[in-house]
């Protein structure tokens, strides 16, 4: 059988076998299976954490989504960005004609199968997700948005060959540079910080001979950091916030309504400009956001009057109280969730389903309110100079 995509690593008295596979690759699939059989690992380790694990096992994982929870805890937008991503992967799985991590699951199977040990050798999701959140400004958070929506809804098509080409060494390289150039400081929590994880999570595993089923782009990464020691608690640790955007968050509004106020004292005219001025800008992106996802018209409603005043607190936002409207009168059925990972294919499903259609005005509704914000504000600062 070919080593193509193997590295073997062999490091005190034990053995590391790592497959470097390509997530949506027939081929990348059958040598998961060929090699655990050939080797009998003691220990078998999947890319995965327990929350992707349970995803792709339990088929009915999507049935039991709370999503006045989601829009509570404030994970709208990383839902939408993970439902996006999994649509991506699913799109090309299907061009391909496997399921999405068919790696991965036959290195379950094969783990089962031969008595190993399985180890979801990956740092939870949420914790990535929000480290490299917070390591992006808002100009980076703004660039990842439209190059993930525009990969995701992309129809250029790759034949399985250019796939498999991803797998080499020099490619990549290649594509981590490029990945680099464009969002540096992503590369360390979703790149480097995991290899550090994975590394740790591989070297841990019991027994002399180890398995690890990885994403290609991961083996370089982890030949290198299996060599050092990890401290998997300061990788697992999710950063504070920063304070900059705490105090500008509140700076804000107290310069906005110090202004309106200080106008109303001077000129209750101009004030009362200011004050419409401030409540239509808001109100009318936050609405127009909604409207784009096509939410229910009380959603539009609640998007409008809510965005003037949600602005003002930086504890709330515009997008949770029509997200909760849009939920409670088109609620997600059953068949909304049981239709999700399919929906998620094009444009039209992600408006179609309910369940997306709720994230959708959530994020909306937020992004129009932001925007509302910068125009309102300068409008209001633009009154208060014309008046003095």
């Amino acid at each position: 059988m070919t080593e193509e995509n193997i590295t073997r690593i062999h490091l005190d008295n034990k053995e590391y076998i790592l497959i470097g596979t390509a997530h949506v690759s027939k081929q990348s699939a059958e040598q998961v299976k060929d090699v655990i059989e050939r080797e009998n690992p003691d220990s078998v380790c999947v890319e995965l954490d327990e929350q992707r694990y349970q995803s792709i096992t339990n088929e009915n994982k999507w049935k039991e989504m709370d999503i006045f929870k989601i829009i509570k805890e404030k994970r709208a937008t990383l839902l939408l960005m993970n439902l996006a991503i999994s649509s991506f992967q699913r799109r090309m799985a299907k061009q391909f004609g496997i399921n999405p991590g068919q790696e991965m699951i036959q290195g379950i199977q094969s783990a089962e199968e031969s008595g190993a040990e399985l180890v979801l050798a990956d740092r939870n999701i949420q914790i990535t997700f929000n480290r490299i959140w917070r390591n992006l400004g808002w100009k980076g958070k703004a660039m990842l948005l439209t190059q993930v929506v525009a990969s995701i809804f992309s129809r250029e098509s790759i034949s399985e060959e250019e796939l498999e080409k991803m797998k080499s060494q020099d490619m990549i390289d290649s594509m981590l540079e490029d990945f680099t150039e464009h969002f540096p400081r992503l590369k360390e929590p979703l790149i480097d910080e995991r290899d550090q994880y994975l590394a740790q999570k591989i070297k841990d595993a019991s027994g002399d001979k180890v398995v690890a089923v990885l994403g290609a782009a991961h083996v370089p990464g982890i030949t290198k950091e299996i060599h050092k020691d990890h401290n998997l608690q300061r990788l697992t640790k999710i950063p504070p916030k920063s304070k900059a955007p705490k105090i500008i968050g509140w700076s804000i509004p107290i310069i906005i309504l110090g202004i309106i106020l200080y106008t109303f004292l001077s000129n209750p005219s101009a004030g009362l400009q200011q004050t419409l001025s401030w409540i239509l800008w808001n109100g009318s992106f936050s609405a127009i956001g909604t409207l784009l996802a096509f939410g229910h018209p009380l959603a539009i409603l609640t998007a409008f009057f809510a965005a003037p005043l949600t602005s003002l607190n930086p504890l709330l936002a515009a997008g949770w109280f029509a997200g909760f409207v849009q939920a409670y009168f088109k609620r997600p059925n059953v068949k909304d969730f049981e239709t999700l990972a399919e929906d998620v294919f094009s444009v039209k499903g992600f408006w179609h389903n309910k369940v997306t259609r709720v994230l959708l005005v959530v994020v909306l509704a937020n992004i129009g309110s932001s925007i509302g914000t910068l125009i309102g504000g300068a409008d209001v600062i633009r009154l208060f100079f014309q008046n003095l």
